[in-house]
């Protein structure tokens, strides 16, 4: 199928997943890496109290809470080299 014929399919309202290659897709910037972190018991203990309270894993709580300071701080730095 060419570009064009996806494009009217996809306008169309037709499934196109046919079309694709699954297998070989990648989401840019999402590959993983693991690392490993020690953390203070104390800290351990109160990420499981949240996680417990949001019913999510410790890996899924550190990894958001990671995610939203590091884009606090890229939101911050983009606002001092606008200003």
């Amino acid at each position: 199928m060419n570009s064009s014929e996806f494009d009217q399919r996809f306008e169309a309202g037709d499934s196109v997943v046919d079309a694709l290659d699954l297998k070989a897709a990648r989401r840019p910037r999402q590959e993983q890496k693991r690392v490993n972190v020690d953390f203070p018991v104390w800290m351990v203990e109160q990420l499981d109290r949240e996680a417990s309270r949001l019913g999510v894993t410790r890996q899924s709580i550190i990894k958001v809470w990671l995610a939203e300071r590091l884009e606090q701080r890229a939101d911050a730095q983009h606002t001092v080299l606008t200003d």
